[in-house]
């Protein structure tokens, strides 16, 4: 920094970032060591949130080489120069592993970069560090806690380190966030892993139309429901880093039925609510609210309405409200797509198949199966060719029940802008349904426990979604800094 300033880098949005960067206020490699010292000092000593699992030990050298290509005039964008952390099972052909958390692939260097790290890295991000997450992105074992994974052990809520749940599986990503470990960092969803730990650490996080980032790269557990978002401390910040990680890419065919690619941060100032309509459903995303929680939950809608906006209270939204949640489409697919992936291995590691990962955690059960394996070997039973009859249905009524018979109809039928519930109740239909969803810090409940409000919309709404929880985001205004 240059001499006489002294600038607050924590809470420090992208805007900012760029605007000292351009002025010679800052630079990459004083914003990375920045970070790099709050990890040393809040990570692994202090409250020891233990949110990174590994650092970047090429982090300081990219920022530098960063610092001189805007010296010679070239800027890549808004993301020049900007430090993130990237969810531990998504692939970066670096110095870095990619294990999913698992012990089984704690050896395991990927050939290439991801699809979306190729982007961020082409977007000039400094990637610092992978984020510790909850094992196999939670779809190991039924009592696996949120943020625990037998590589990196368990991750902390930073608004009550050890007494709060840090939710998962994007828990590293979404605790490095609020303690102000990096600038941005990337989750990944199958159901509720990227928009849950984000309400439940006070940020925004954004789960993209499966098809708009690609999962190429990524190991996997659902080809129906996996995708990747941004998660950060501001709207506008997820929205400028979901810009620059979506894209075509060959290796995954989902992401041809995308859009033309788009700006989301257009408009954004000029937004408005008046006019728009809000769904809630009633019965199954508040009745069950504590009072203290619907209390939060009834201001967020409120505000809505003060803005302009009209609440339309349903009685449903998809017919699947009614009926118990199952694992019947994730347990056939997770065999299929971590087959595959497995195959791309390194033979060194001599793990190749899920078979192989169930019989390294039996051979490691002190380490590896502290919480068991029950999904891993359900998921094992399947044939692992999605030929199954079962799979096929349950597949088809998953979609026909949360789109056509779902959201689809219901925005339809009430001419809504988006679908609102509180966080941690209706993630999954959207889920399965694999479309967009964005959570936005909303208040805190008697404990102290951070708390969200979630916009859903239909497939590729992520604008006016990011529209509509910005202008919730700037007049409620509820992100509130960790203290250490």
């Amino acid at each position: 920094m240059s001499q006489n300033i002294v600038l607050d880098l924590n809470e420090i949005t992208l805007e900012k970032i760029q605007h000292h960067f351009e002025n010679g206020d800052l630079t990459s490699l004083e914003l990375v060591t920045f970070y790099l010292d709050r990890i040393s000092s809040f990570d692994k000593q202090g409250p020891k949130i233990n949110s990174v699992l590994e650092i970047n030990p090429h982090a300081l050298f990219i920022a530098r080489s960063l610092d001189v290509e805007r010296k010679n005039g070239n800027v890549r964008g808004p993301l020049h120069g900007v430090p993130i952390i990237i969810k531990d099972n998504i692939d970066t052909a670096d110095q870095m592993h990619t294990s999913a958390g698992s012990l089984a692939l704690e050896n395991h260097y990927a050939k290439k970069d991801a699809f979306l790290v190729k982007k961020l890295r082409e977007a000039g991000a400094v990637i610092i560090g992978k984020a510790n997450m909850t094992e196999w992105a939670n779809f190991m074992a039924y009592d696996m806690p949120n943020g625990f994974s037998s590589r990196g052990g368990q991750v902390l809520n930073p608004y009550g380190p050890g007494v709060l749940d840090v939710s998962g599986s994007s828990s590293g990503s979404a605790a490095a966030i609020a303690s102000n470990f990096a600038a941005l960092s990337i989750g990944t969803e199958t159901s509720g892993s990227i928009l849950c730990p984000a309400g439940n650490n006070n940020i925004v996080g954004i789960k993209p139309t499966v098809g708009l980032v690609s999962r190429s790269g990524i190991i996997p557990i659902s080809i129906s429901q996996d995708t990747a978002g941004p998660m950060a401390r501001k709207v506008k910040d997820a929205a400028i880093l979901l810009e620059a990680i979506q894209g075509n890419d060959p290796l995954d065919p989902a992401t041809f039925s995308a859009p033309n690619k788009m700006s989301y941060i257009e408009g954004l100032e000029q937004a408005t609510l008046k006019g728009k309509r809000f769904g809630v459903s009633y019965e199954f995303c508040i009745q069950h609210l504590n009072h203290t929680q619907r209390s939060v939950f009834d201001e967020a809608l409120k505000l809505i309405e003060d803005e302009g906006g009209e609440i339309i209270y349903l009685n449903q939204i998809s017919p699947l409200e009614k009926m118990e949640s199952d694992y019947k489409v994730l347990l056939h697919e997770f065999k299929s797509g971590l087959n595959h992936y497995l195959s791309t291995v390194p033979t060194k590691i001599k793990i190749s198949s899920l078979s192989d990962v169930i019989n390294f955690n039996e051979q490691n059960k002190e380490r590896c199966l502290k919480h068991n394996q029950e999904l891993l070997l359900e998921s094992n039973k399947t044939d692992g060719n999605l030929t199954s009859p079962e799979y096929l249905k349950a597949k088809l009524n998953d979609l026909e029940m949360t789109q056509k018979k779902g959201i689809d109809l219901v925005i339809e039928e009430n001419n809504l802008t988006a679908i609102i519930s509180p966080n941690d109740v209706w993630y999954g239909i959207p889920a399965k349904a694999g479309y967009p969803s964005i959570s936005v810090p909303s208040g805190f409940d008697a404990d102290g426990m951070p708390l969200s409000v979630i916009f859903t919309g239909e497939a590729y709404s992520e604008k006016k979604l990011i529209q509509a929880a910005y202008i919730f985001e700037q007049r409620s205004n509820k992100r509130v800094p960790v203290v250490f």
